[in-house]
């Protein structure tokens, strides 16, 4: 099962396990992760849930798609080329270790 590590605004860490097929935001709400708010329940509409992806995961993780591309104009932290709405990203085990950054602020 891939493990997650979520960096959060204070420095701290989160390490979460969550099977394949599981979307990045199930993980983080199930596991009580600090600022992902996900208000929409993953329907990618409010970016809520946003997320920056380690630069050594990009690639790995993919672009994102164009709903979620024009939904990233709209998160209340600055938007940057990792960005990416967990509710969007589907982990898998090629994502083992995947490090995601979460925003200072999601609303």
């Amino acid at each position: 099962m891939p493990t997650v590590i979520f960096q959060l605004p204070d420095g701290s860490e989160r390490k979460v396990t969550a099977a394949p097929g599981t979307v990045l935001m199930q993980a983080a709400v199930s596991h009580g992760v600090d600022g992902i708010v996900a208000e929409c329940g993953g329907n990618a509409s409010c970016a809520t849930c946003h997320v920056y992806v380690d630069d050594r995961h990009t690639e790995l993780v993919g672009p994102p798609n164009d709903v979620e591309d024009e939904m990233l104009d709209f998160t209340a932290a600055e938007r940057r080329p990792s960005s990416r709405l967990s509710c969007q990203v589907q982990l898998s085990d090629a994502l083992d270790g995947l490090v995601v950054r979460v925003p200072e602020e999601q609303v």
